[in-house]
């Protein structure tokens, strides 16, 4: 059974010029305002890690997938999950180190700073999770 959300936001993105950084505002107001309206604790490096994760996420949907990607962020204790859906149903994955390799880091960065991530296909694609402390504390084993 899901967690009561504390705090969340949902917004849909129409692969625009800007949306990217749209998206990733959008995620520093939302953690900006959980912690002055409701006085969550967000550290500075959640909020740092929070766009990046946001921002490498939707990239990739929006480069792999045709048509709207939706964002979604819902505190959960002391958690931000980072939820993304778009229409491609094929599931990520992180590619292997190698050194004569250029670009296509999005999801190996987003796993190297995130507790927890899922991929899960849906009817019309997929959705993908990725959990984030909101607090400083050191990153534990990722749970799959």
């Amino acid at each position: 059974m899901p967690h009561e959300a504390l705090a969340e936001m949902a917004v849909a993105l129409d692969g625009e010029f800007g949306c990217i950084a749209d998206a990733r505002s959008g995620a520093a107001r939302f953690l900006t305002r959980a912690q002055s309206e409701q006085g969550l604790p967000v550290s500075a490096r959640a909020m740092d890690l929070a766009q990046l994760v946001v921002s490498e996420l939707v990239t990739n949907s929006l480069k792999y997938a045709p048509g709207p990607v939706m964002l979604e962020l819902r505190i959960v204790a002391d958690t931000v999950e980072i939820t993304v859906w778009d229409t491609d149903p094929t599931l990520p994955t992180a590619h292997t180190a190698g050194a004569g390799r250029v670009g296509q880091h999005g999801l190996e960065i987003v796993m190297a700073v995130v507790h927890g991530f899922e991929a899960h296909r849906e009817p019309v694609g997929k959705r993908i999770t990725a959990r984030l402390s909101l607090l400083d504390r050191p990153l534990p084993a990722l749970d799959h």
